[in-house]
C-alpha cells in the first residue's frame, strides 16, 4: 500500500506537470517559456532530492548544532 508521503509526491508531480502544460499555453516568447520551464524543473528536482533525503536543506540561516 502507498504511504501518504508517496501519494503527496505523486500529486505534487501531477500539479507541476499541469503547471508546465499551462505555461506552454500562454502566448509569450519561446525563450521566456524555456527559462520558466527550466527553473520549474530544477526546483522540482531539488525538491525531490530533498524529499528522498539525498541532499540536505538548502535554506539560508540553518545552523548546525554542536
Amino acid at each position: 500500500m502507498l504511504t501518504s508521503g508517496l501519494i503527496s509526491i505523486i500529486v505534487a508531480l501531477v500539479v507541476v506537470g499541469l503547471v508546465l502544460y499551462l505555461i506552454g499555453m500562454i502566448p509569450m516568447d519561446g525563450t521566456i517559456k524555456q527559462i520558466i520551464r527550466a527553473v520549474v524543473i530544477i526546483a522540482v528536482i531539488v525538491w525531490l532530492l530533498q524529499s528522498f533525503g539525498l541532499i540536505g536543506s538548502l535554506g539560508v540561516g540553518h545552523t548546525r548544532m554542536r
